[in-house]
């Protein structure tokens, strides 16, 4: 749509209440990694405001999905390079 905002990840991080930062956004993905099976609004260290918001902006929210996405995919780098 003309004129929609594209949100990013550091403003995903800022909405879940996260420092959002390049370098804390890069701490937290390099010490959450989660195993190939667990989905992300499935990880433990989220809130259930987090979780709901992260489940619902994918769902519903077509501004969120793609640093949504995004941070899904950076949180299983590790299980996918095994």
């Amino acid at each position: 749509m003309l004129g929609e905002i594209e949100y990013n990840i550091n403003q995903l991080f800022a909405q879940l209440g996260l420092e959002s930062s390049d370098e804390a956004i890069e701490a937290f993905i390099r010490e959450n990694q989660l195993p190939q099976e667990t989905k992300l609004v499935d990880a433990p260290f989220w809130s259930e405001q987090q979780r709901a918001f992260l489940k619902e902006g994918f769902e519903l929210n077509a501004v969120w999905v793609v640093p949504i996405d995004e941070l899904n995919v950076r949180l299983h780098e590790d299980a996918m390079s095994e």
